[in-house]
Formats: structure tokens, C-alpha cells, sequence
């Protein structure tokens, strides 16, 4: 088994997820007392989200390339950034180590184009659902057009992920808020809707509406798993 090596506490309420579904994943394939190998290093979040609001990405790159160098350090055979955002620095992590980055983005566009989804709608903070780097990969790279919410919506979205979600916080009316976000881009068009932002899962589950949900902690999770035990995802 390859030790998974997280980049974690952006926010520490999902990257406690990522840790629980790596290793329900390795115990649900190999059984009994099995569990994940894994080298966790968690940064403060307040220091990352003070840059983003910044806009200095260079800055933030710079904190979580020197974090990854230590997970690489630790004996991680390759990496997850736990977070969809800070994949706007993933290059520039990527420059900092040797050992493979396995992006967010690529893990949950197999998963979408498996399933025969080519056209998505997507939440996340403003920063993935505004700027390049995330959309433009999943319609570049895989050749699926993305559609996010209005402005209104957009805002809202993010707000709650970060006045609530990544506090730890999940209230009933950003429930309901979020459904009819998610229903609106299903009027649009979307065949489906990426949560990608990894608190969102602690909010809205597929339980809750009949639109189709692509969390993406748990892709990234399932991705992580195959490739640690070395079997197809």
C-alpha cells in the first residue's frame, strides 16, 4: 500500500472527511483491521484565507509548496491537496516536489465523463466558480462546458462557505438556499452539479434533491484509495 500524503486544514471540517473516507475506502477493500497509510500536514487557515482575500496567490502558493515539501518528507508516495480553491496554486506545488500531485479536477472529470455527464454546473467559493483555473481545465482538458450561478448566487454560496461551513456551522435555511441554487442550474441545463468546494458535502447530500451531486471530497477520496492499493477507482 503507497502512503497518501494530504495537504490539509483548508478547512480542517473537511480534510477531518478526507481522513475518514481514506480510510473507510482501504477498509472497505481490503477488510478487517486494514486502514489508510497516511502523512497528514494541516496549515492554519486563517493565514491561507487572509492571502486570498489579498489576491496574492504567489504568497499563498509559496506557504503550502513549503507544506507539501514536508508531507513529501514525512513518505508520502503523492499528494492531495485537500481543497478545490488552493488548486489554483497546484502547479506551483507541484514545481516544489517529486512526488505526483493528484488533482481534484482530473479525479472528478473521469468520474463525470464515466457517468456520460458533459455539461455541469458548479458551486464552490467564488474563486472556483469565477476564475480559470478550475473551470477552464474541466473544459479544456475533458471537454465538459461548466455553467455556476448568477452573481446573487454566486455570493451567497460563498458566504456560507465560509461564514458557516468552514466553522463548522450547517443551518437549515443554507440548505434550502443551496437546493435552489442547485435546481437552477438543472433549469439551465446542467445534467449534474459538482460540489466543489469540500465543506459543501456537510451541507447538501444526494438524499436531498433528485438532481444528480458530484462531491468532490469523495471523488478525490475514491481517486486516492485506487491509486494507494494500486486497483482500478
Amino acid at each position: 500500500m503507497k502512503t497518501i500524503g494530504i495537504l490539509g486544514g483548508m478547512s480542517w471540517e473537511s480534510t477531518q472527511s478526507y481522513y475518514r473516507a481514506l480510510n473507510l475506502g482501504v477498509k472497505e477493500a481490503l477488510g478487517g483491521l486494514h486502514s489508510a497509510r497516511v502523512v497528514l500536514v494541516s496549515v492554519d487557515f486563517a493565514e491561507i484565507e487572509t492571502l486570498q482575500q489579498q489576491g496574492d496567490w504567489q504568497a499563498a502558493g509559496d506557504s503550502l509548496a513549503s507544506a507539501a515539501r514536508q508531507v513529501e518528507r514525512a513518505g508520502a508516495d503523492f499528494l492531495l491537496i485537500a481543497t478545490n480553491t488552493m488548486h489554483k496554486v497546484a502547479a506551483q506545488i507541484e514545481a516544489a516536489i517529486d512526488i505526483p500531485l493528484l488533482h481534484i479536477a482530473d479525479a472528478t472529470a473521469e468520474r463525470l465523463l464515466a457517468d456520460g455527464i458533459t455539461k455541469v454546473g458548479l458551486l464552490g467559493t467564488a474563486f472556483t466558480m469565477e476564475q480559470a483555473f478550475y473551470k477552464d481545465r474541466l473544459s479544456e482538458e475533458f471537454g465538459i462546458e461548466v455553467l455556476v450561478p448568477d452573481a446573487e448566487q454566486r455570493k451567497l454560496v460563498h458566504r456560507v462557505i465560509y461564514e458557516e461551513l468552514c466553522q463548522g456551522v450547517v443551518e437549515e435555511a443554507s440548505r434550502k438556499a443551496y437546493l435552489e441554487v442547485i435546481d437552477s442550474l438543472h433549469g439551465h441545463g446542467a445534467q449534474a452539479v459538482i460540489l466543489g468546494c469540500t465543506e459543501i458535502a456537510l451541507l447538501v447530500e444526494q438524499g436531498d434533491t433528485s438532481v444528480p451531486l458530484y462531491d468532490t471530497t469523495a471523488i478525490h477520496c475514491a481517486a486516492a484509495v485506487a491509486s494507494a492499493l494500486e486497483i482500478d477507482p
